[in-house]
């Protein structure tokens, strides 16, 4: 059984105990977060597909931490002016285990 769900603007697979690592949620660590936008439930060969969501389907997403991403680069450079430019940026992200996925 699995979902299809869109967590912080973003739409995952999900399958219960499968842990994903989603945009920074405003929860704490070892909360429990519940997202009804569910957009897709497949079980076992039957499949419910929501208009947009489905009415009354939940799935409930256990918070283990707060981890930062790898870090990215951005260099800007114009040939022979003498610019150059070099950005860093880490992502926030949080780790979330799929405790279970509600019809």
């Amino acid at each position: 059984m699995y979902a299809i769900v869109k967590i912080a603007g973003q739409q995952f697979k999900v399958e219960e105990n499968q842990e994903i690592f989603v945009h920074r949620l405003a929860a704490e660590e070892g909360s429990t977060v519940e997202v009804n936008d569910v957009l897709l439930i497949d079980k076992n060969g039957s499949v419910q597909v929501g208009a947009p969501t489905i009415e009354g389907a939940a799935v409930s997403l256990q918070v283990l931490s707060h981890v930062k991403g790898d870090k990215v680069l951005v260099f800007k450079k114009k040939r022979r002016k003498g610019y150059q430019k070099m950005n860093g940026h880490r992502q926030a992200f949080t780790k979330v285990k799929v405790a279970g996925i509600r019809i």
